[in-house]
């Protein structure tokens, strides 16, 4: 009886161990390409195995794991904190027998859509397999300093339910569609324009539109979402893109639009600069609006949303474009960002306006 029992241990510890062995080759396999090995890296951070992704960077790379994860995952409540890879596309740029370069390009799936990063990954061939050799994102180190603050702010004083002092209802801020135009892109519709706060107060304004066909009859109703500043100072102004997918613009009689506008608190603070503006050709031949972003105040922006106005030699709107930077913005440190022009119109663009909006988690108004 006590040899079959010791039998049976003897083969569940077996069966431990090769499902062990198998769970350890599972977790690593030697990359024999440089692209394999930049392609197995991100397979293990779509996985969520971050240690796992490590073992494919080069300890010549002299990028420690949790400086590693950092990059991968994002820091400081930044949007690539609230990411995650869906998928990966890799192709090599240059190689020889011990080093080359992979272009790998990844999709993100985000809180605000997905998003697209773009990185040329240097690999060396360390005995037998490829490595990648991991540059992390060197961040200044900001020395203890007091930053003076000195902003508009407006509050709002309401009267409570109970309470027989001061006016029940506030009129919302006066704002003016300043311009608007209506083009086909793509199959789809597209409504942009300027909007304006009139007002001496804050609002939050939204604008929408309503598409009319020949016949009258309605054809869509959308609104421009997050393509628009929706916190609005006095006399600032805004550009909106609205979008009808699968519309013809030969169908359209008339657009009717509904802007609209709220009473809130805000803050002229953050300051965020927008630096070194450009236009330029990518990596890929697309023409691309570049610059840097600086946050001129003490706080930490964590989701910095970029809004570009594109204007022609007449002084008519004639693309928006956007993009989040899934980097977070710390105080007086520039973040680049890059946001797209349409190519068939880069040479229609007499000048260009760059807005950002911001999201901050500790934010206090």
């Amino acid at each position: 009886m006590k040899g079959h029992v010791l039998a049976i241990v003897m083969f569940v510890v077996l069966v431990v161990l090769v499902a062990a062995g198998t769970v350890h080759s599972a977790r690593f396999t030697p990359a024999r390409t440089p692209e394999s090995a930049v392609r197995s890296l991100f397979e293990k951070v779509k996985s969520n195995d971050l240690a796992g992704a490590y073992t494919y960077v080069s300890p010549s790379a002299n990028v420690d794991q949790q400086t590693f994860t950092k990059d991968i995952n994002g820091r400081d409540g930044s949007l690539r904190t609230y990411s995650k890879i869906e998928s990966v596309e890799t192709k090599v740029l240059r190689s020889d027998d011990n080093q080359a370069t992979v272009r790998a390009t990844t999709k993100w799936s985000t809180a605000v859509g997905p998003m697209f990063d773009t990185r040329d990954l240097k690999v060396a061939k360390e005995g037998s397999d490829w490595k990648v050799l991991w540059e992390s994102e060197k961040q200044a180190n900001l020395p203890p300093q007091v930053i003076p603050v000195n902003y508009l702010r407006w509050d709002i004083i309401r009267r409570g339910a109970d309470e027989d002092w001061g006016a029940q209802n506030v009129e919302s801020p006066r704002i003016r569609i300043l311009s608007m135009n209506a083009v086909e892109k793509d199959g789809s519709v597209v409504i942009m324009g300027e909007v304006r706060n009139e007002d001496t107060v804050p609002g939050f304004v939204s604008v929408g539109a309503t598409l009319l066909g020949k016949d009258g009859k309605t054809l869509g109703e959308e609104t421009s979402f997050d393509k628009v500043s929706h916190t609005l100072l006095p006399s600032e102004i805004s550009p909106y893109r609205i979008d009808f997918p699968k519309t013809k613009l030969s169908d359209v009689q008339s657009v009717r639009m509904q802007p609209a506008s709220l009473l809130i608190p805000a803050s002229a603070d953050p300051v965020i600069g927008v630096l070194h503006q450009r236009l330029e050709k990518d990596a890929s031949g697309r023409t691309v609006l570049r610059g840097e972003l600086v946050n001129q105040s003490g706080q930490t922006v964590n989701i910095p949303h970029v809004l570009a106005t594109y204007y022609d030699d007449a002084g008519r709107v004639i693309w928006v474009s956007d993009a989040y930077s899934d980097k977070a913005l710390l105080p007086q440190t520039p973040v680049p960002f890059s946001v797209d022009v349409r190519d068939d119109l880069a040479a229609n663009v007499h000048s260009y306006r760059v807005t950002v909006n911001q999201y901050s988690i500790d934010r206090v108004q």
